[in-house]
């Protein structure tokens, strides 16, 4: 025999969202800020990191763990990579959550994220771009690619696959992993890239293309660790952005995996824009 809905012996349907849980949400909802009352009183920077296409926020985790042992509060959000502006828009939204002053670091297409999320936040206080995109208005991550007379063949060298949603106009991108290695991540042993390659996240295709909104480095400090190994972004590239962005610019001997192969000397320069 079946229950009923009015049978006093079927359990309650349990709300979506239980009381203890509804109300912590609602408050940093309202506020646009969750603070925890280990935060409270603090005056360094919160580190947030910010990964590319092709990768994850792991490939931070060198990172993480040095400049945790200073003592530096640090966050690596997953980047959704869904497109320049939505990604952007998730940063942000993101960030308002994170109370005190802020330290953005991208790598890769993450720099152009973080370009475009810290615009009019008035609580980032440095931005570090790691062998990243640090794009100007109207730019895209193409058209970047050629500055300083670079070229990249990054895009002779995608796999193309079609996602829900994405229709006949877009796809998602992943590097061919047998061209993987080559192009992101040379100096690192082969074992370790055929994972790397084997588990990357793909990027939307029109996020290659998408433009740019008004750069946060225009009115923030900004440091540039240029990859001079680089086989995704051309390194004539990097240094033009460097320069344009008005950054403090270091030489990596670097894959375009810096923050992986050289998390020592990202570090350093995270401190750098962290004021140590």
């Amino acid at each position: 025999m079946s229950a009923t809905p009015d049978d006093p012996a079927r359990p309650a349907r349990r709300p979506l969202l239980t009381a203890a849980l509804a109300a912590p949400l609602a408050a940093a909802v309202g506020t646009g800020t969750a603070t925890p009352a280990a935060a409270r009183g603090r005056t360094r920077p919160t580190v947030v990191l910010v990964h590319g296409a092709f990768a994850d926020a792991s490939g931070w985790n060198g990172v993480v763990e040095r400049l945790q042992r200073r003592g530096h509060t640090v966050l690596a959000p997953a980047n959704p990579l869904r497109g320049l502006s939505s990604d952007a828009e998730y940063l942000r939204t993101f960030l308002s959550t994170v109370p005190g002053p802020l330290v953005l670091v991208g790598h890769s297409y993450g720099g152009a994220v973080i370009t475009n999320a810290a615009t009019g936040n008035p609580h980032v206080t440095a931005l570090v771009y790691a062998a990243a995109y640090a794009l100007d208005e109207g730019e895209s991550v193409a058209a970047a690619n050629s500055l300083g007379g670079g070229h990249s063949d990054v895009v002779d060298n995608l796999v193309l696959r079609p996602y829900p949603g994405g229709g006949d106009q877009d796809a998602d991108a992943y590097v061919d992993p047998a061209q993987f290695r080559r192009i992101f991540a040379g100096d690192l042993p082969e074992r370790q890239v055929a994972v790397m390659a084997a588990t990357q996240r793909p990027g939307v295709l029109s996020s290659l293309v998408e433009p740019s909104g008004p750069p946060a480095w225009r009115s923030i400090p900004s440091w540039y660790v240029v990859a001079t190994r680089d086989g995704l972004i051309p390194v004539p590239a990097q240094f033009a952005m460097a320069e344009r962005a008005g950054a403090t610019a270091r030489k990596v001997r670097s894959s375009h995996v810096v923050m992986t192969s050289h998390p020592d000397e990202v570090t350093d320069v995270v401190l750098d824009a962290a004021g140590r």
